[in-house]
């Protein structure tokens, strides 16, 4: 599991990666303004594991050779990276996904509501003329 914070010129964000085999899960928290050490401790230990079980949707991720790795070779790694783009392709093709997912299923409840909407509108222009035909 890996937390990038990063500002994207507007806000601060907050993108959890997780791995599980092939497959990745990508989240995007909005910090707001620049979290402190202690807001990122809270999100870390309060809402990002449910942020990551509501996360439906996956990315697959090639395997890559697992060797151990010389220490002073990770230490370069980590430098490097954290000069590097924030986000990975494989994070923004995962946040891609759940956006998609999430604007699919928001389309189909609010569909629902309309035709809701509609069906009581209808029923109650059907009580008003059925109660006018009474004469009441």
């Amino acid at each position: 599991m890996k937390l990038t914070v990063f500002y994207d010129g507007q806000f601060w964000l907050g993108v959890v990666e997780q791995k599980e085999g092939e497959a990745l899960k990508a989240v995007r928290y909005v910090f707001g303004s620049e979290p402190k050490d202690e807001e990122v401790l809270a999100f870390v230990n309060g809402p990002m594991l449910s942020l990551l079980h509501k996360c439906r949707t996956t990315t697959t991720v090639p395997l890559e050779m697992q060797r151990r790795k010389n220490p002073k070779r990770m230490q370069r790694e980590a430098a490097k990276e954290m000069k590097t783009r924030p986000l990975s392709t494989y994070a923004q093709t995962a946040l891609q996904l759940e956006l998609e997912h999430r604007k699919k299923e928001r389309k189909v409840w609010r569909k629902e509501q309309r035709e809701a909407l509609i069906k009581r509108k209808r029923e109650l222009k059907r009580l008003k003329a059925k109660a006018k035909h009474r004469g009441r």
